[in-house]
């Protein structure tokens, strides 16, 4: 196990699509903060959040308005037992959806107006798939595009785009070798025989229920756009980097703002990589369950270690 004590760390939140039954479960078991996280979820969420994570199967989990609160008492779980055992974050990060807990983390919104925000969130927007799919067969959604550079995938999907492929947007630009797209069902289905053709090695659905980041997300953004007014956002009490924009947040006048541009535009994460390596960390720290964002940190090559929770 490593001993990150005293060290300059960043953790990092993870989006939608890492989910699982009974993920993060063992956190409450051995963690006193944890626990707390949970209860304080459960509180404010009026649900047991211990039963939904445990019980609920894989396609209810992939659910927008079960994925979102459940990973964001999942991660504020993870990074509750870190600072139990004495990690203490000098900035944090969140991919997507992750972005929330780390808005938490920050200080920026509490601990119970992060749950009741990204409650909210989760419903707008599975509202706005469920809408979706009333005028299509299949649903909406999105793909990662690996071995293709986001200057490719934009130049294909302008390209297609003039010759009458519709809802196809680039969503997460998540590392120099991975794009992720959003798109209806009929175009993720043709943009994947296309990318291919483009030269993509792999062209992988990803386990979410709609087509996030995109324009397609409008009547969410308007619908949320309605609640997150009445939450207050305070200037952050350390570091945190925008999706939307890739720099440091500096205010919360600011992390509201783009909480409602974070609907409908892409995750800029290769940008906020760049900007954790000015803070010359000595870790990262990936507080959830999985290791997708250790992944991508890898990718950058740096040499400043990612950890998952596993290896804490």
């Amino acid at each position: 196990m490593v001993d990150l004590t005293g060290k300059k760390t960043i953790f990092l939140f993870p989006g939608q699509g890492v989910q699982f039954p009974g993920m993060g479960l063992d956190l409450i078991e051995k963690s006193v903060e944890a626990k707390k996280v949970f209860d304080t979820a459960s509180a404010v969420l009026d649900r047991d959040m211990v039963s939904l994570v445990r019980d609920s199967n894989a396609d209810t989990l992939k659910r927008s308005d079960i994925s979102q609160i459940s990973l964001s008492a999942v991660s504020l779980a993870a990074a509750a037992y870190l600072m139990e055992q004495g990690i203490t974050p000098i900035a944090c990060a969140g991919f997507s959806l992750g972005e929330y807990p780390a808005l938490a983390c920050a200080g920026v919104i509490s601990l119970e107006d992060c749950f009741r925000l990204v409650d909210a969130r989760g419903k707008a927007m599975q509202a706005a798939v469920d809408n979706i799919m009333q005028k299509a067969d299949e649903p909406p959604g999105m793909a990662a595009i690996i071995g293709l550079t986001l200057s490719q995938v934009e130049s294909c999907i302008e390209q297609w785009k003039t010759a009458g492929l519709e809802d196809l947007y680039p969503a997460n630009i998540n590392s120099s070798k991975q794009v992720v797209v959003s798109g209806s069902a009929s175009s993720l289905v043709e943009a994947e025989k296309r990318f291919k053709e483009a030269g993509a090695r792999r062209v992988r659905r990803l386990r979410v229920a709609g087509p996030f980041h995109s324009p397609m997300m409008k009547e969410a953004a308007d619908t949320f756009a309605l609640f997150i007014e009445k939450i207050h956002f305070n200037d952050p009490s350390i570091k945190i980097f925008s999706n939307v924009t890739g720099k440091q947040i500096q205010s919360g006048e600011e992390a509201k703002a783009l909480a409602l541009r974070h609907i409908v535009e892409p995750v800029r994460w290769t940008d906020e990589e760049a900007s954790f390596t000015e803070l010359e960390p000595d870790a990262l720290i990936e507080a959830d369950p999985g290791n997708i964002l250790q992944g991508l940190w890898r990718d950058t090559g740096s040499a400043v270690p990612c950890y998952t929770m596993e290896q804490i």
